[in-house]
């Protein structure tokens, strides 16, 4: 017997209830402890623990990463899978539910990304649908993949590199945001990779003529790139930074100095150009300085390819799911929390909102906000442009139909990686955005599961838009770098 949408919806509600409270739990906790890439032993271990006494059968270390790993459930049929992230960024240490700049441990790690939110509403969706396939009311399995070092890591590219989505059906996530839609649009693809330069040492003010300096080196690759930019596709972006300047002492010419590039553009093929130039620009740095460069591949992510099929449905759920309620209390917050945030970054949140909905009138609905929330779902249709930002989700959509959803979990406008997202992270607000994304995928992977013919639709999208043509950009010999 079909079973309707608001039937699974009310099913949904009734599985979920037995679990949030849990889930904000994991998702505060993960939100404290704020580990950072391929760091994240005590929030995989929270995160394993409870699938594990839930039922799931845990297999750790994927890949051969420490912090990875994959919660299983289910025997038969397709396989979803959630991917979820709990990696923190460094510096962004601040007291939850703070409406001014506070920090903890100042220059300690903080969840700037909300990924404490990402992982666990991962977690709150495979709960619900593991009720659905115990009680046999769907044929199936899910998988939880445990996805470390978001942040400047690119866990999920090495993940897939040692093929550890070659059997999974469909993938699904989201990404805490100030807005509910779709992720219709690309990203950029990536190499980040150190220069490091070596000269020798000497007195710099006795004997400067016998010294190579080093940091001299990085400095001079630094102007010659930025030199580069005028010379480059306008979407093309580097970014640096000096992680090792030599020293403290200016009365010492510097005999090593580092630095690290993160090179962004359309496609692995443009990123791939662009590198070998700014290649020739280090070793024309070393020559002028008579030092020598070493370059050292970090880590790579591809350009992102989103599942028309798929985000289809996570349309039809964001709608079918509606926007968070908020009480009295959450709404004044808010806008307290609207006041720290300029007129420039909400003209940033509109001007990203506008390119997501694409040819729809998103000004008329900007005139229904009513205070610090925008009170639609982004209209959804299929885009050809790129967010000027990278993920390393797009290495799963290379070798899976992927998809994935923003909701909303701070006020309108919050940008990423910043202190008013860690302070939003740890409220109700954000945990209202947490249930939403989870209500969000379980559907979806109903959808999935019950009509499986929408997977085979979305496989063939998939292989037409790759047309097998997937090369990992992570070179066999680069391993996860922990130790930067």
């Amino acid at each position: 017997m079909a079973v309707t949408a608001l039937a699974a919806m009310q099913e949904l509600e009734s599985y979920l209830i037995k679990y949030e409270q849990d889930i904000f739990t994991l998702s505060d906790r993960i939100w404290e402890i704020a580990e950072i890439r391929f760091e994240e032993q005590q929030s995989v271990q929270l995160l394993t623990s409870y699938l594990k006494a839930n039922g799931f059968e845990i297999e750790t270390g994927l890949g051969g990463i420490e912090t990875a790993f994959v919660a299983k459930y289910g025997t038969t049929g397709p396989i979803i899978g959630i991917l979820g992230e709990y990696d923190a960024l460094p510096g962004l240490n601040q007291k939850g539910g703070a409406t001014a700049r506070e920090a903890f441990v100042e220059g300690a790690n903080g969840h700037g990304c909300g990924h404490n939110l990402l992982g666990t509403a991962g977690v709150a969706a495979v709960m619900a649908l593991k009720e659905w396939i115990a009680e046999g009311k769907i044929p199936g399995q899910i998988h939880y993949y445990g996805c470390p070092a978001e942040e400047g890591g690119s866990g999920k590219t090495f993940m897939v590199r040692e093929g550890v989505f070659a059997d999974v059906d469909i993938a699904l996530t989201w990404h805490p945001e100030s807005y509910a839609g779709v992720w219709n649009r690309s990203s950029l693809a990536n190499y980040q990779v150190y220069f490091e330069f070596e000269g020798i040492a000497a007195h710099a003010a006795n004997s400067p003529e016998l010294g190579r300096s080093a940091l001299d080196a990085v400095e001079l690759m630094n102007v010659g790139v930025n030199y580069l930019r005028e010379h480059v596709p306008s979407n093309v972006r580097f970014h640096y930074a000096v992680t090792n300047t030599g020293g403290i002492s200016p009365n010492v010419v510097q005999a090593n100095a580092e630095v690290l590039y993160l090179i962004r553009g359309k496609d692995i093929k443009e990123v791939e150009q662009i590198y070998q130039r700014v290649v020739k620009i280090a070793e024309g740095a070393a020559l002028m300085t008579e030092t020598t460069v070493k370059v050292k591949f970090d880590k790579a992510c591809s350009n992102y390819l989103p599942n028309d099929t798929i985000n289809q449905l996570l349309y039809k759920n964001l709608e079918a799911v509606g926007l968070p309620k908020y009480t009295k209390q959450e709404l004044a917050y808010a806008k307290q929390m609207a006041q720290t945030l300029t007129a420039n970054e909400i003209q940033a949140g509109k001007n990203d909102v506008k390119d997501i909905a694409g040819g729809h009138n998103i000004d008329e609905a900007f005139l229904q906000m009513n205070g610090p929330f925008l009170n639609i779902v982004l209209p959804y249709e299929q885009s050809d442009k790129a967010m000027a930002g990278s993920t390393d989700v797009a290495d799963v959509s290379w070798v899976v139909p992927t998809a994935q959803c923003f909701t909303p979990c701070f006020v309108f406008g919050t940008p990423l990686h910043t202190w008013q997202v860690v302070s939003q992270g740890k409220t109700s607000i954000a945990h209202k955005g947490l249930l939403y994304a989870a209500k969000v995928m379980a559907l979806t992977a109903i959808d999935l599961l019950r009509e499986p013919q929408l997977i085979t639709k979305a496989k063939l999208e998939h292989a037409a838009q790759t047309n097998g043509s997937y090369v990992n950009p992570i070179p066999a010999h680069v391993k996860p770098n922990m130790n930067k």
